[in-house]
């Protein structure tokens, strides 16, 4: 008996990325998503979802660098800004 070829694998590494102030540039992300086999009726939820998440870690460094430069004092503001949360 002979022994069967081993399989080779071959990866391709896919990165999404964000651009500055949560941008998405749609036609790469989509293009990733051809590459991944994922259906055409979830790509734009999970775009959405995506951005969302951009935004929300957006928030989350621009918050806490507005407490590092003015203390404390930030946070009794915080309840005025808004947020994805709170439109």
């Amino acid at each position: 008996m002979r022994k069967a070829a081993a399989l080779e694998w071959t990866f391709e590494q896919i990165n999404f990325v964000a651009g500055r102030r949560g941008a998405v540039v749609e036609n790469d992300f989509h293009n990733k998503f051809e590459k991944l086999y994922v259906p055409a009726g979830k790509k734009g939820k999970i775009l959405l979802a995506h951005v969302q998440r951009i935004c929300e870690a957006h928030d989350t460094v621009m918050r806490s660098y507005y407490q590092q430069i003015n203390g404390s004092s930030c946070v009794k503001r915080r309840r005025r800004w808004r947020t994805l949360e709170n439109k």
